[in-house]
Formats: structure tokens, C-alpha cells, sequence
């Protein structure tokens, strides 16, 4: 089997990313189907690989033009400035040289000379500094590559979390739901779940925006006058979708573990019980882009940045998502392509059946219209 090329981004040099990356592939068997590829720099890695003490870990410097090494730890300079690290810090140089490793494997990744990207975590502030106008790597990405519409999840094994908003003020999420924008979430989860997922007819759950899924209208007007028609109008669809839930009740007893994926109105809604459910195992994911993107479910943590205390399951985890997620996509293409090979000879079959039918009746038709004539020779 093709090894799967995975370019991982530097994100912020002055937390923690760099750290839970090279801790993430300081592991032998990660290496059995990825090429890891590191967008950053040389120095700013090392500096980080003498924090946490690795000192058997190389890395391969790859030159313009170079095909990536199977079984290394391959590094893409992205700048050769000398730049000053602040460990712990929002500053303009982390701002600026993480916004300029996300372009530079976007470039790639758009070329075809990745599989999928792997984001190192970044300071929104930090990025703002360094002149990055988006307001994280999911509106970066979905601008970039001209995607119509996307869908922030949050994953892992025991939840699946969706997002119909997700980095905007809790003040404008009420102006900005709509009833298409909640279908196309909806229509885009279910997509996401059997195409990335391999879930085939999966099950979704819609919560609500206010307390108690509205009240019947008591607490908020809406569950029944956009959330509810969203619902009804994707079940119509053939889609398998339940709802509005009251978000409190629907994780406190459990039900989240009868679905395959949840829908949630905005972005503390989901991620909170998605963090405390599955803090240290989760990953986020980009659906909708026309390439694999993931992520670790956490931040810079600028609070224990150098300090070796970084935990690397959640980057480790988002390397075989993304591993993942590259197979199953290709699985399902290659599971179409078959399908419409066996319809395409099925009709040919339907069609050289009719022709030979069409033959036949021609045929017995030509010979009962020679029979009177042989009758009349034969009286004569």
C-alpha cells in the first residue's frame, strides 16, 4: 500500500505545537503508512526537539524540488530568518511565520503533492499580529480553496460534534441561523459521516439554540421557526435526523451515545461537553474542503510552553484521523467507481439484450411473410 504524504504545520513557535509534533512522531510504527512532512523551519524544530530531549530524532531537511523521505521525520524550511522564539507569548514573529507554514502546505496540498494537512495549534491574537485577517484555519482554508461551504467537527470515538456556527460572538449566533444554513449543515454532516466516516444511512441529532430546545416558544422562537423546518425538510431528503434536543439533557443522560453524529447551533454548545467527554483523544476536522484537513482539539497552551509537559495523544490522534479518513475516501471512490462500472455493463447488457430480441422478432416476422408465397408455388 501507497504511503499517505501528511503535511503537519509548525503553528505557533512560542507554544506548545511543535512540541506534541515531534512527540507525535517520535514513534516507529507511524511510520509504516505516513510520510510525515513538517512545514517550518529547521533551527525553530531543533530548538524545540532540545526541549523535550529527543536527541535521537533527526530531521531531514527537504531541498526545492525533493521528494519527501519514507521513514523520516522530513522538514520543509519555510523562511530562513533569524527569528527570535518567546516561549509562552502572543507575538508578531509567531503570528507571522505560523500564517506563512499554512500557506506554504496549502500551496502544496492544492498542487496534489500532499494527502491531507495536519494544523499545529495557533493564538488567534498572534496570527492577528502577524497580519493573518481570518479568524482561524477553518475560514483560512475554506476561502484558499474555494469551498462553498464546510463544517467544523470535533471527533472522536465516543462523539462526533458538528457546528452550524462556530468562531463568532454569542450575541450575532440568533442573526445568523437560518434554515438553509441549518439544512446544509445537516445535509453536509451526513455527507461527511459516510464518505470520511464509512457510517452508511448514519443517525444525527439537532440540538436546540435555547434553554429547554425553546420551550415550545416560551424561551425562544427558533426551534419552530427555523431548527424544526431544517429538520423536517432533510428527512425529506432521506436523511436519518431527530430533533431539536435540549443540549443540557441530550449529554447529561447519555443520549449522544445513540447517534452518530450531533449537530450543535453554536461553538461552546458543542465543545464544552465534547472537551470534558473527550479532551485528551479529541480532533478537529474540516469537512467540505475538497482535501483532508485535521487538528488537535487544543491551543497553544502558552502556560506550560517549554516546559516539556505537553501531552501529544490529541496531535498523534489527529495524524491517523487524517491517515484515516485519506483511506476511507479513497475506498468510497473506488466503491462508486465500481458501482457505475456495474451499472454502465448492465445497461449494455439491457441494451444488446433488446437489440437481439428486436433481431429475433424481425426475423420470425420476415419468415411469416415469405410463407404464403411458398404456399402459392407450391399449389401452382
Amino acid at each position: 500500500m501507497e504511503k499517505i504524504k501528511i503535511g503537519i504545520t509548525a503553528g505557533d513557535m512560542n507554544g506548545i505545537s511543535l512540541e506534541v509534533i515531534l512527540k507525535a512522531l517520535h514513534q516507529d510504527y507511524i511510520f509504516q503508512h505516513v510520510i510525515p512532512i513538517i512545514y517550518g523551519n529547521v533551527k525553530i524544530a531543533s530548538y524545540h526537539k532540545n526541549i523535550v530531549n529527543l536527541d535521537n530524532l533527526s530531521l531531514y531537511v527537504l531541498n526545492q524540488g525533493e521528494k519527501p523521505k519514507a521513514g523520516k521525520i522530513n522538514i520543509i524550511n519555510c523562511w530562513n530568518d533569524n527569528v527570535t522564539i518567546s516561549l509562552g507569548k502572543a507575538s508578531v514573529e509567531g503570528g507571522k511565520y505560523a500564517k506563512l507554514s499554512l500557506e506554504f502546505a496549502l500551496q502544496d496540498i492544492m498542487k496534489g503533492e500532499l494527502d491531507a494537512i495536519v494544523t499545529g495549534p495557533i493564538n488567534k491574537h498572534a496570527m492577528k499580529l502577524g497580519g493573518f485577517e481570518f479568524n482561524g484555519h477553518t475560514d483560512f482554508l475554506k476561502a484558499k480553496s474555494n469551498s462553498k461551504d464546510i463544517l467544523m467537527m470535533m471527533v472522536s470515538d465516543k462523539l462526533k460534534v458538528a457546528l452550524v456556527t462556530d468562531h463568532m460572538p454569542l450575541s450575532q449566533v440568533s442573526s445568523q441561523l437560518t434554515k438553509s444554513l441549518i439544512a446544509s449543515k445537516i445535509q453536509l454532516l451526513d455527507q461527511s459521516l459516510n464518505k470520511d466516516f464509512g457510517i452508511e444511512k448514519p443517525h444525527i441529532a439537532v440540538l436546540g439554540l435555547n434553554p429547554h430546545a425553546g420551550e415550545e416558544g416560551l424561551l425562544g422562537s427558533e426551534e419552530e421557526e427555523l431548527i424544526r423546518p431544517a429538520i423536517i425538510e432533510a428527512k425529506k431528503n432521506g436523511i436519518f435526523v431527530a430533533g431539536p434536543y435540549s443540549a443540557d439533557g441530550f449529554f447529561g443522560s447519555g443520549q449522544f451515545s445513540k447517534f452518530d453524529g450531533v449537530l450543535a447551533m453554536y461553538h461552546d454548545q458543542g465543545l464544552i461537553p465534547f472537551k470534558t467527554i473527550s479532551f485528551e483523544t479529541g480532533i478537529n476536522y474540516t469537512a467540505g474542503l475538497p482535501f483532508v484537513r485535521t487538528s488537535p482539539d487544543h491551543g497553544t497552551a502558552y502556560d506550560i510552553a517549554g516546559k516539556n509537559e505537553a501531552d501529544p495523544t490529541s496531535m498523534q490522534h489527529a495524524i491517523y484521523l487524517a491517515k484515516d479518513i485519506v483511506a476511507q475516501r479513497k475506498g468510497y471512490v473506488e466503491m462508486r467507481q465500481n458501482v457505475l462500472k456495474s451499472m454502465f455493463h448492465a445497461i449494455v447488457k439491457a441494451k444488446d439484450i433488446v437489440a437481439l430480441r428486436k433481431g429475433y422478432v424481425e426475423m420470425r416476422q420476415n419468415v411469416l411473410r415469405k410463407r404464403p408465397k411458398l404456399s402459392e408455388e407450391m399449389s401452382e
